[in-house]
């Protein structure tokens, strides 16, 4: 059984193998120019020059400077003194119940450390 479909397969393999081909290889194309390369050379020079017009918002013209409100060194001052604040790195996860204490200057929440006292729990 084995050795007929082995037999009636060869004929199709044959005939795939014989309809297989590989594109031929026509070697690398020739350029050829009607502009001499001195003219060649000068166009690149003015593309590189030239803006990109398929660039994002190159239609769109120069941008005009953002005012703002605020002066450069009230904000620069405003960021020193947050930079060099002692709690500037914690976090409220670190601490019981997820609460940076008032100590590190944390929020106060007057309901909460009310009901805290009144329990007998010292508050945070």
């Amino acid at each position: 059984m084995k050795k007929a479909i082995v037999i009636l397969a060869m004929p199709l393999f044959a005939g795939a193998a014989s309809q297989a081909a590989a594109e031929e290889y026509q070697g690398v194309l020739r350029h050829e120019s009607n502009q001499s390369r001195h003219v060649v050379q000068a166009e690149a020079r003015a593309a590189t020059r030239a803006s990109n017009p398929y660039a994002e918002g190159a239609s769109s013209g120069v941008a005009t400077a953002l005012i703002s409100p605020r002066d450069r060194a009230e904000v620069e001052m405003e960021a020193r003194t947050r930079a060099r604040a002692a709690n500037q790195n914690l976090r409220a996860g670190a601490f019981f119940n997820s609460r940076i204490p008032t100590d590190f200057g944390g929020q106060a929440r007057p309901a909460v450390d009310q009901a805290a006292s009144k329990a007998g729990v010292p508050a945070y």
